[in-house]
């Protein structure tokens, strides 16, 4: 049985002994100067949980560092992406939880007795929310994060909080119904919460200090950002909800229109009845279209959502 909606998880009582086995995935790459203090800051919170470092396809001597500290190392032969370091690692996991961390060393270990907690009170996903302040080493990013926060909020109608946080634990069972919808690129956590709440499961939020990158950001950077930030708008929207983002500009159009029209007819050029100009017109064809668009990609996003049966 799984739980439904969200809920923001107050200070659990913190414990290391769960009803359930967990691995720690590691996507990593070029990390060799810190991987291995990264796994022992971990082993030291799990001492029981398998640590998996994904290398993907590091130049630097990363899986190297990772084995030596302890941890189990699967290497891709080509880079292939953040994403698909993610999917390696939660599919080749043996643990029943899985339990995603950067290897930069910024995600803290001392919270993974809060989000492992979640797990174990029936939460199918738990995501370690950085506070607003947190959320970024600019506000440029920040403002980005609280909108794709406030977006995601509305096309799963419910509240969600740091969608591009990477630090979360999760069922590995039901994540693997929604690991082909996963990127392999970017945008993974905001992919899987979404995904998981748009399935009906139950997913909660751990309240985290994240720790902010020194330094400032080169326009071309925040360009980049951006156009990543716009290209993950389009994929939610287009994954999850399209029609409640294409019938309101449908709407929108559709009132345009009529609006032309009118004030064609009272005010403009009464004197030609119920003539309708060409601005009314395709407004009114638009937003005709667009929301037949939007039928269809609310019925091609509900197939990817249908449960298999068990």
């Amino acid at each position: 049985m799984h739980q439904r909606g969200t809920e923001i998880i107050e200070r659990e009582q913190q414990t290391t002994a769960y009803p359930f086995s967990t691995t720690v995935v590691i996507p990593a790459y070029n990390e060799a100067h810190g991987i291995a203090a990264v796994v022992a800051r971990v082993r030291e919170m799990l001492p029981e949980a398998e640590i998996l470092v994904v290398d993907d396809a590091s130049s630097d001597a990363t899986g190297a560092a990772a084995a030596a500290a302890g941890a189990r190392v699967e290497r891709h032969p080509a880079n292939r992406g953040n994403g698909a370091a993610v999917k390696t690692g939660i599919r080749r996991a043996t643990g029943e939880v899985v339990l995603l961390m950067d290897a930069d060393g910024q995600m803290d270990p001392r919270y993974i007795p809060q989000i492992l907690a979640g797990i174990a009170n029936g939460y199918d996903m738990v995501v370690g929310a950085r506070t607003r302040a947190t959320q970024g080493d600019n506000l440029a990013r920040r403002l980005g994060n609280r909108a794709l926060d406030t977006l995601g909020s509305y096309l799963v109608e419910t509240e969600v909080r740091d969608l591009t946080s990477g630090y979360r634990a999760m069922r590995r069972s039901v994540m693997l119904e929604f690991i082909h919808l996963l990127p392999n690129r970017y945008s993974y956590p905001t992919t899987s919460t979404l995904a998981l709440l748009k399935g009906g499961y139950g997913v909660g939020f751990v309240s985290i200090e994240g720790q902010r990158r020194g330094g400032g950001q080169s326009g071309q950077k925040l360009f980049k950002n951006g156009v990543r930030f716009g290209l993950i708008i389009l994929r939610m929207i287009s994954l999850f909800a399209p029609l409640r983002v294409y019938f309101p500009v449908a709407l929108g159009m559709f009132i345009l229109g009529m609006t032309s029209w009118l004030l064609n007819i009272f005010l403009l050029e009464p004197t030609r009845g119920l003539y309708i100009p060409n601005s009314a017109l395709l407004l009114f064809v638009g937003s005709i279209i667009i929301f037949m668009f939007g039928l269809l990609a609310e019925q091609i996003a509900a197939l990817r959502f249908q449960r298999r049966d068990d």
